[in-house]
């Protein structure tokens, strides 16, 4: 397996898809499966999940997809749902879910990486695999510099994730972001495009998927 092929620019609606994980964007037809996935697994989330801070407004599902969308036409964002094909033979099942958003250009050039993952997939290399191919797009077809994300230092399965793909510690952020209601510490970790001149892919060795 050499690798995913990126397209040279950046068009939304964009897919990736390699290697039995693709991320793909919302449709409405998906909102009744996100939904019923998101309320199955409400006990393994909920303490990770991002919260409305007080005097805050939270979006019903609709209306939160429809905003994600706006955004994604505008270059903001990269709202993108976690498919998962467990057998290779090209159904695949949704997983979960990876954001790339807060993208600045300009003389920053950086992006934000948030995703969670449905539990009965977790702990089979599918996650750090959507990620590799996030930050690779990032790289290569939207000329991006920097690609950071932020974890709780309680979350253990996250802190997997950036260890496999050898992004770099930067440090603790107090009270970043309001998670489970209330304003919650992150540990903060980035890597530069020049970094990884191989691509994040080559980083994952034995850690790819696991089908079957």
């Amino acid at each position: 397996m050499s690798g995913p092929n990126f397209p040279e620019v950046h068009r939304w609606p964009a897919t990736i898809s390699y290697g039995g994980v693709t991320l793909a964007p919302f449709r409405r037809r998906d909102v009744r499966a996100w939904d019923l996935m998101r309320r199955r697994n409400s006990a393994w989330l909920r303490q990770w999940d991002a919260t409305t801070p007080p005097g805050g407004q939270r979006l019903p599902a609709r209306s939160m997809i429809g905003q994600f969308t706006y955004e994604a036409r505008r270059g903001e964002m990269l709202p993108w749902l976690l498919w998962f094909d467990p057998t290779g033979d090209g159904t695949p099942e949704l997983a979960g879910q990876l954001t790339v958003s807060a993208i600045r250009y300009g003389a920053a050039r950086w992006a934000s990486v948030g995703y969670w993952i449905d539990q009965r997939w977790a702990g089979r290399g599918i996650m750090p695999a959507a990620v590799a191919l996030a930050t690779d797009y990032c790289f290569h077809t939207m000329n991006l510099h920097r690609v950071e994300i932020d974890i709780r230092p309680e979350n253990a399965a996250s802190l997997r994730v950036v260890e496999k793909l050898g992004f770099r510690h930067e440090g603790l952020r107090p009270r970043f972001l309001h998670i489970d209601g209330d304003w919650r510490d992150h540990e903060c970790f980035a890597l530069n495009a020049e970094e990884v001149p191989g691509g994040m892919w080559a980083r994952l060795g034995p850690g790819v998927p696991r089908l079957g």
